[in-house]
C-alpha cells in the first residue's frame, strides 16, 4: 500500500474562460498531482452559454457555484471565485489550488496563495497572459487535456494529448527551447557535463512553469530531448532493479 502522503487540492474553474472539453482529461492531469479535494466551478448557470458545462457536473462531482453578473463590464464571476478561494486559503487545509482558466485576473489570487507555501497549478488557453502563467508553480495549457472525439462512436475517446509532433529541425530552431534545456543541463551537470534527466526537467520546470514536453507533441521529456538530437542520452541502470536512470549531456560540451 502506498502510504505517501498526498495534496490535498481546491479545484476552482472559471466556466467562462474554461471549456467542458477538457474535462476528463483535466481531472486525471490534477490526480497526478494530489486530491481535489474540492472541485467547484463559477459562472451564471441562468445563461444558455453554460448548457455545456450542466450535463457533466454530476458526472465529475463538481459544485456549481452561481454568480449574476450585477454589473455590466465587470466579471462577478472572478470576483467570487476570488473570495472562495480566500476563504479556503484560511479555513480549509489545503496543500494547493489548481485555478482553471485564462484570465489575468488571477494573478495577484495566484501569487497569494504561493506567499502562503502552497502550491499554485494554473490550466488554462496558449493565449494566457504571461503574469498569470509566471505566477504559477506549474501551467498545463488546456490543449493537452482536451480529447479527440472518436471517428466510430463506440469507440472510446483518445487523449488528444495532443499537439502535432513537433520534428527534429523544428525543435532544433526553437531557441528558447534550446536554451532552457541547456540552461538545465548547465545548473543540475556534473563535472564530466552529465545530468539527471529528473533533476533537469525539474530545473526547466522551476524556471518556466508552463514548460511541458506534451506542448511539443512528446508524452515524456526523454522523448523530447532524443528528438532534438542535441544532446547525449546514456541510460545507466538502477542497483537491484530493471528500470534505468536516464543522463543527458550537451554535446557542445567539449571532453
Amino acid at each position: 500500500m502506498n502510504t505517501e502522503k498526498q495534496m490535498r487540492l481546491a479545484v476552482l474553474i472559471d466556466a467562462d474562460n474554461s471549456q467542458p472539453a477538457i474535462m476528463e482529461g483535466l481531472l486525471e492531469e490534477i490526480a497526478n498531482y494530489g486530491i481535489a479535494s474540492i472541485k467547484r466551478i463559477y459562472g451564471d448557470w441562468s445563461s444558455d452559454s453554460m448548457r455545456g458545462w450542466k450535463s457533466i457536473l454530476l458526472d465529475y462531482s463538481i459544485q456549481p457555484v452561481q454568480q449574476y453578473p450585477y454589473t455590466r463590464g465587470k466579471n462577478a464571476t472572478d470576483m467570487k471565485m476570488i473570495i472562495d478561494a480566500m476563504d479556503i486559503l484560511y479555513s480549509e487545509k489545503m496543500d494547493g489550488f489548481c485555478l482553471v482558466s485564462s484570465d489575468s485576473d488571477f494573478t495577484p489570487l495566484a501569487q497569494r496563495v504561493r506567499q502562503q507555501g502552497l502550491t499554485v497549478f494554473g490550466f488554462g488557453e496558449q493565449k494566457t497572459p504571461k503574469a498569470f502563467v509566471r505566477a504559477c508553480d506549474r501551467f498545463i495549457y488546456n490543449d493537452v487535456l482536451r480529447r479527440q472525439e472518436p471517428v466510430d462512436s463506440k469507440e472510446p475517446s483518445v487523449s488528444s494529448a495532443s499537439t502535432k509532433k513537433i520534428g527534429s529541425k523544428e525543435l532544433k530552431q526553437d531557441t528558447k527551447l534550446v536554451n532552457m534545456v541547456r540552461n538545465g543541463i548547465e545548473d543540475a551537470a556534473d563535472d564530466t557535463g552529465w545530468a539527471s534527466l529528473g533533476i533537469v526537467g525539474q530545473k526547466v520546470a522551476n524556471s518556466n512553469p508552463d514548460f511541458d514536453p506534451r506542448n511539443y507533441g512528446y508524452k515524456k521529456l526523454g522523448e523530447l530531448i532524443r528528438a532534438m538530437q542535441l544532446f547525449e542520452v546514456d541510460e545507466r541502470p538502477m542497483e537491484n532493479s530493471p528500470a534505468h536512470n536516464i543522463y543527458i549531456r550537451d554535446r557542445k560540451r567539449k571532453g
